[in-house]
């Protein structure tokens, strides 16, 4: 079925993933752009639009809330072509069987994603948006991993220089930084498919303090201020809770990608490739951070909070790649060691016989 020789790479099938990769990302965005203006439900029926075929909907309903969820029906449906034809291209033309099975799992993952997304509507609950987005996340970093696994970088870091060990703690504590990311991806994901616009209207303070009253009078002030001021959905005390607890989660990942950056730095050498990417995952996390206070800021201006969104997806992608780039070079740097301790031993045997 293949016809690549193993080590080898095929340009085209690598721009190809990446290709769908970005695409992915660009959906992500636009399903920001849906929530945050709270257009999820503005096409009411699923696999069609307003009763036509998606395909054929006439542009006099291409306005309003509708615009958006449209376009994102018809991206995602983009997106879902272009899954399918990587699958089919890795099955066929890669010689590793696990990335061919690493293509399945994206066509099931774009599939379930569809599934869910047409759920949402057809069962008018806002809950499946959280997973809905959860697995929009996930599925990116399948794909970003498919492209990194078909570039020609990956097949060069088995040869030194870069076939250099990352020690077992660094790679420990970006792996857990990267699962602290994606709960943190999971709680923003609730809070914005609430439709309680924000439960905290102020940054770096919560209701003029530092933790906020959420005693039942305190709530009740609060919406009455909310219904008064800006006519605003009211609000809970778990909700309330619920964006404190953003914030603190902010704080640890901020933390942990900064030590990270500063341990890869000193036990890899500051030239070293996955040093310079914990520098960069930094600074993408300090974006994310100063998006999240602009969301408040602008009271969830809408391309704010979906660049907030957008930055968040590549926060998630930088670390796992980080981890995956990491466990490879370890791995092939024990391999490498295992070969010239059985060589030597052979060396050594030959020599005594």
């Amino acid at each position: 079925m293949s016809n690549n020789a193993p080590g080898k790479t095929n340009p085209w099938l690598f721009r190809f993933a990446a290709l769908t990769a970005f695409t992915t990302f660009l959906l992500i965005g636009l399903g920001g752009l849906v929530t945050s203006h709270e257009a999820g439900m503005s096409v009411p029926d699923w696999p069609t639009s307003y009763g036509y075929n998606m395909f054929a909907l006439p542009i006099k309903f291409w306005k309003g809330g509708a615009f958006f969820e449209h376009t994102h029906r018809l991206l995602a449906s983009a997106v879902g072509l272009l899954t399918t034809i990587l699958a089919v291209w890795l099955w066929w033309k890669d010689s590793r069987r696990w990335m061919r099975w690493l293509g399945v799992a994206a066509f099931l993952g774009v599939v379930a994603q569809g599934i869910l997304g047409g759920l949402r509507v057809t069962m008018h609950m806002d809950s499946l948006g959280i997973f809905h987005g959860a697995v929009a996340q996930t599925f990116f970093v399948l794909l970003c991993a498919i492209t990194l696994f078909t570039s020609r970088s990956w097949m060069e870091m088995k040869a030194p220089p870069a076939n250099l060990s990352v020690p077992r703690g660094l790679h420990s504590h970006v792996l857990f930084v990267t699962i602290l990311i994606f709960v943190q991806l999971l709680v923003g994901a609730t809070m914005r498919h609430q439709h309680a616009g924000l439960a905290i209207p102020d940054f770096p303070a919560a209701y003029g303090k530092i933790w906020p009253d959420t005693s039942a009078a305190a709530v009740a002030g609060y919406n009455a201020h909310r219904e008064e001021i800006n006519g605003e959905n009211p609000i809970t005390a778990f909700q309330i809770v619920l964006q404190m607890l953003h914030r603190l989660v902010a704080v640890l990942i901020l933390a942990g990608v900064a030590s990270a950056a500063g341990l890869a730095r000193k036990r890899l050498g500051a030239k070293d490739p996955l040093a310079r990417f914990a520098v960069f995952w930094l600074a993408l996390i300090l974006a994310q951070i100063a998006l999240g206070a602009a969301t408040i800021w602008t009271n969830k201006a809408a391309d704010v909070a979906t660049a907030h969104v957008m930055v968040g997806a590549l926060s998630l992608v930088t670390g796992a790649l980080w981890c995956i780039i990491g466990f490879g070079r370890s791995s092939w740097t024990a391999t490498v060691e295992a070969q010239s301790e059985v060589a030597i031993g052979l060396g050594n045997l030959a020599v005594n016989k």
